[in-house]
């Protein structure tokens, strides 16, 4: 009985192990067969993928070079200055003048004028606003009485600064781009009798170029 129960146990033992290979075995070959599925997939992924790999290099090797190519084309690029000048005036003050010393009364007032570079200008002056009063003999007015007086294109008093009429003459001169100073001349003549008033003109000055 001790002999066949080894037998059995023996026999027991062998059916085990043959059970376990068996089984090993069959957890070999399920890893192969996953292996192999997985190598296929991945085979199959590469494949498919393979063509999206290859349009998106020759997309951006055939971007790069069209932006490396370049092409070119003129245009014109052009401005014009045109001469232009500005005139500005400050008022001409005598201050009181005396009817009974004789004596001449001088001021003086300033044109400035602002001019494109090298341009040419011409400032003349009009005779004034009151009435009767001309260039070559401008009036001061003050209700019904006027007192005479003249501008002048020097400080000798000698050049009437009109516009070119009546032995008048204009100033000329060349813009610098900056602002130029005119200085007119003014002179009451002594001895004019009359009574104590305001007097006042208007007189404009243009400024042709």
């Amino acid at each position: 009985q001790r002999g066949a129960f080894t037998h059995l146990q023996q026999l027991h033992f062998i059916y085990a192990c043959s059970t376990k290979t068996r089984v090993a075995f069959l957890n070999v070959e399920r890893l192969k067969t996953m292996s192999k599925l997985r190598s296929l997939i991945w085979i199959r992924l590469a494949a498919s993928l393979h063509p999206l790999f290859v349009a998106a290099a020759l997309s951006f090797f055939c971007a790069g070079a069209a932006q490396a190519q370049t092409s070119t084309s003129n245009f014109n690029v052009t401005a014009s200055v045109q001469n232009a000048c500005t005139i500005s005036a400050a008022d001409l003050l005598f201050g009181v003048y005396s009817s009974i010393s004789g004596a001449d009364k001088d001021g003086t007032s300033t044109l400035q004028v602002r001019c494109t570079l090298s341009a040419s200008y011409s400032v003349a002056l009009n005779a004034g606003t009151t009435v009767g009063g001309t260039i070559p003999a401008r009036l001061l007015t003050s209700g019904s009485t006027t007192l005479g007086y003249n501008l002048y294109t020097t400080n000798g008093r000698t050049t009437v600064w009109g516009d070119g009429t009546g032995g008048s003459a204009a100033v000329a001169g060349t813009g610098t781009g900056l602002t130029q100073n005119l200085t007119v001349y003014g002179r009451i003549a002594g001895s004019q009798n009359l009574a104590a008033g305001s007097f006042s003109d208007v007189v404009t000055a243009t400024i042709t170029f």
